[in-house]
């Protein structure tokens, strides 16, 4: 984790690992950071702010966190409207680090965002196939 005006920046374990020989690893490590650790926060509460983030990611990842039976409040805030930046805090219970709540999180939306793509399509092309010659109005 570096700091940067108060504010610690994660940083990915992943990419540590990876190899810098392809362009996808070397754009990938060139990727701005996009996700900070905001001060003042503990193993079991902790605010995140995520930039260049909004409502839209905000409202359907405090959903699923709050899902997690590990979580005591979870909410998310848009400090200003001119600022692309996405706030969230989390508070877990008995210890449970909010590291892993996030990740997890993050992971269960990812998952849920690929199961509603699959339907969308299998929909799509049910409806595609139903319709005659092929055409779809």
């Amino acid at each position: 984790m570096s700091q940067q005006n108060g504010d610690v920046e994660m940083e990915d374990d992943m990419a540590g690992g990876a190899e810098q020989n392809g362009t996808e690893n070397e754009d990938f490590l060139k990727e701005e950071q996009r996700l900070r650790l905001l001060p003042n926060s503990t193993t079991t509460a902790a605010s995140f702010a995520f930039d260049k983030e909004d409502h839209t990611l905000g409202n359907a990842l405090r959903y699923v966190i709050m899902k997690n039976p590990d979580v005591e409040f979870c909410g998310y805030s848009i400090p200003h409207p001119s600022e692309a930046v996405m706030n969230l805090r989390i508070q877990t219970w008995d210890g449970v680090s909010v590291y892993e709540v996030l990740r997890k999180g993050l992971e269960d939306l990812a998952d849920l965002c690929d199961v509603v793509e699959d339907k969308f399509i299998a929909a799509r092309d049910d409806f595609d196939a139903s319709q005659p010659n092929g055409e779809a109005s």
